[in-house]
């Protein structure tokens, strides 16, 4: 022991004499962090926690490959070692105290940069510093321990260097450390994974931004301790006291051997793609954490009421305050600047009432509907307009699910998510019945993954039961007979009762498709807490209105759809040639679509659809009625329906009831926080409210003055994250 305490003390008064271990060890990592810092902006907060992150990986790669793997070479050529060779001293005592010496070296400005971090840009001492602390060290030994295999497989510095380069390059610009692993290429993404510096860049950012403890990092902090071992095993057993001593060759592939534990681990992530995910993922938290003033903006806030000029400050992915009037200056608040003069400030958008498996149109390929990859697209379209949240009225069960977390867990960038569904109704009834002209194979795979079809209460509550168990967001019933020229079997109230029941038990809510007032009643006796549709068809009374306000029952009138299927019956293509249509539509389907409908195919749809029994002037005037009752407005569009895409739906929507009569204002608070209170989440989106989510629309002009603003676009943001609409379909 008197041996390795005597040569770390020789190590370290060696390392303190040489100014430029001084300065590598703490004088260049505060010139990195002083630099980057005012070019990433770490005052305005997020990109801070990444900016430490990068310092400190660069600073335990420089340590460890350079200190180690070129200070032992240097002492061998000058003969240090040789003199060594003499006394009773064997190489694991040197190779200790290299390592335990380097790293008594670095910890101090480990502390430097965090006491920096937080007195210079605000940056929280991490909550989990003795899990930091531990993964630190435990990648700085491993980069000491592969830098004296690079020493001792090494003939001269000179060949030194070029294995450190080798070694270091890759790690210092795959790992993350010099700029986020999400903007690279997949292939170098993949390649990263082989490389352990990404896991300990990945491991610090998650606890500097998630505060996760060692329990998150169990694998690579693993793997580190083993290529430490390893390493420094190789390196005793290879040991070369004299520069005349020349290695082969060959030897060199101990290093390979040393990394085999991330050979591996790079093998299971290449076929994972674990940690890429939790990269991205990273990514999403650190841009939502940024710090922005939006200023000047006239605000909806969500409930009625308006701000005519004012400013939001948001913080952290949340709105930290909202001023009536002038707000302070943003350098002051350390937040970037957002002018909204001439603008509206509303919540995001919501669409309650979407089928994502179904386009609007015709798909190129037939692959993509109802595929996970077609629905995070719409999803991705439908916060490029601004829509920030949908409720799935009806989807594929399985890839929605899976769309559901891509979404939820921040892997990719779109809408939230809420699933209804699958729908309980009759056998062959809506919408059961559309499917019986399907092939085979999807009819089976309707009934598995679209309906569920009850015959007995006791059968309903146990599909209830296993759908809460599948995780979905809520229940949803069918209650339509149709009219002449299209009926339908009726689903059994009782059964829809026990549905109703059972959902309540499990804490979903129920949502009922109806199709006249008879259905509405039913479905409010069977405890629904909101009306899909209404009725097309025929008037609904007041009464029934009024009873539905009474109980604080949503009414999604879906005025989008009706539209759509008169025009489709005139032959008329003009949804298809709204701008923001054009702007989000899939890749050929808008010319697939007008094909179609100009086809004998369209001409039958049209016919088909000229049966259904729809009325849009009925609906109106529902809509109407319910506005005058004080029922609970919401928005839904039926988008997935022909000539309804998914994206600006709810814009369309909203566009319809002012035409109808309804005031923009209450138009927009159905959109808003309405839509919120019945998707449950009206305690964090919906509203323009400090401590809410910064999920925000950001529009050109006033849209409670003119509605078709809506569609006027500046700024979309989510959780805090200003969205790159532009790059939304391009994410991989």
């Amino acid at each position: 022991m008197n041996a390795y305490l005597a040569l770390i003390r020789i190590y370290l008064k060696l390392a303190l004499r040489e100014k430029g271990v001084l300065f590598f060890n703490y004088v260049f990592p505060l010139i990195f962090f002083f630099g980057f810092g005012q070019l990433m902006g770490a005052q305005l907060g997020g990109t801070i926690t990444r900016l430490v992150s990068m310092v400190l990986v660069i600073g335990m790669l420089g340590n460890g490959l350079f200190g180690a793997g070129l200070r032992s070479v240097m002492d061998r050529e000058m003969n240090i070692l040789r003199r060594y060779k003499v006394t009773p001293i064997s190489p694991l005592p040197i190779l200790v105290a290299s390592t335990v010496s380097g790293w008594l070296l670095y910890l101090p400005a480990v502390l430097l940069v965090l006491v920096l971090a937080k007195l210079v840009y605000g940056m929280p001492f991490p909550d989990q510093w003795l899990s930091l602390l531990v993964l630190v060290s435990v990648g700085l030994w491993a980069f000491r321990a592969l830098g004296l295999i690079i020493a001792s497989v090494a003939n001269s510095v000179a060949e030194s260097n070029i294995l450190i380069q080798l070694l270091y390059m890759p790690m210092l610009f795959l790992s993350g450390a010099t700029f986020p692993i999400t903007v690279l290429p997949l292939g170098a993404q993949i390649t990263a994974q082989f490389l352990p510096a990404s896991y300990v860049h990945s491991g610090v950012e998650r606890i500097l931004v998630r505060s996760e403890s060692l329990a998150g990092n169990l694998t690579p902090l693993g793997a580190l301790l083993v290529t430490t071992a390893v390493s420094l095993f190789i390196s005793m057993k290879i040991f070369r006291w004299e520069k005349d001593e020349v290695i082969r060759r060959s030897a060199k592939l101990w290093l390979a051997a040393a990394l085999v534990p991330f050979i591996g681990l790079g093998g299971w992530q290449a076929y994972s793609h674990d940690q890429i995910n939790q990269s991205k993922q990273l990514d999403r938290a650190i841009r939502r954490s940024r710090s922005r003033l939006i200023r000047g903006a006239r605000i909806f806030v969500g409930d009625g009421r308006v701000i005519e000029s004012g400013a939001v400050l948001v913080r952290n992915g949340k709105i930290a305050q909202v001023w009536e009037g002038a707000a302070p200056d943003a350098k002051d608040l350390r937040a970037e600047l957002i002018e909204g003069a001439g603008k509206t400030l509303l919540p995001g958008l919501i669409d309650v009432h979407v089928h994502l498996g179904s386009p609007g149109g015709i798909l190129e390929n037939p692959a993509d509907y109802a595929s996970q990859g077609g629905l995070e697209r719409s999803l991705a379209a439908y916060l490029y307009c601004g829509v920030t949240a949908v409720k799935s009225a009806g989807d594929f069960l399985t890839p929605a699910l899976a769309a559901r977390r891509r979404i939820g867990s921040g892997e990719r960038l779109g809408a939230e998510f809420f699933l209804v569904g699958p729908l309980f109704t009759a056998k062959d009834g809506h919408p059961a019945a559309f499917l019986k002209n399907a092939p085979r194979l999807l009819q089976s795979m309707g009934e598995r993954e679209f309906t569920r079809l009850p015959a007995t209460a006791e059968e309903a509550r146990r599909q209830v039961g296993e759908l809460k168990v599948a995780g979905v967001d809520g229940i949803k019933g069918v209650l339509e007979a149709g009219a002449a020229g299209m009926l339908f079997p009726r689903m059994d109230v009782a059964v829809l009762r026990a549905v109703g029941e059972e959902a309540r038990a499990r804490k979903l809510p129920l949502v009922v498709h109806t199709g006249d007032a008879r259905d509405i009643a039913d479905a409010l006796e069977a405890g629904a807490v909101g009306v899909e549709h209404g009725s097309f068809r025929e008037p609904v009374p007041e009464e029934l209105f009024a009873r539905m306000a009474r109980q604080g029952v949503a009414y999604s009138p879906t005025l989008s759809v009706v539209e759509a299927f008169g025009d489709l019956g005139a032959a008329k293509t003009d949804l298809l040639a709204r701008s923001l249509v054009e702007q989000v539509a899939p890749p050929g389907l808008l010319p697939a679509t007008r094909r179609m409908l100009a086809s004998a195919e369209g001409r039958a749809l049209r016919e088909r659809l000229a049966r259904y029994p729809v009325n849009l002037e009925v609906a109106r005037e529902n809509l109407r009625r319910a506005h005058r009752a004080g029922a609970l407005l919401v928005t839904g569009s039926d988008a997935g329906n022909p000539m309804i895409l998914h994206g600006p739906t709810v814009h369309r929507e909203l566009t319809l009831w002012v035409e109808a009569g309804i005031p923009p204002k209450d138009a927009l608070r159905a959109a808003t926080g309405n839509a919120a209170r019945l998707l449950g989440t009206d305690q964090r989106v919906g509203f323009i409210r400090p401590g809410f989510d910064a999920t925000l629309l950001l529009v050109d002009g006033n849209p409670l003055a003119e509605i078709a603003a809506t569609e006027r676009i500046s700024m979309v943001m989510l959780q805090g994250e200003r969205v790159d609409r532009a790059g939304l379909f391009d994410q991989k």
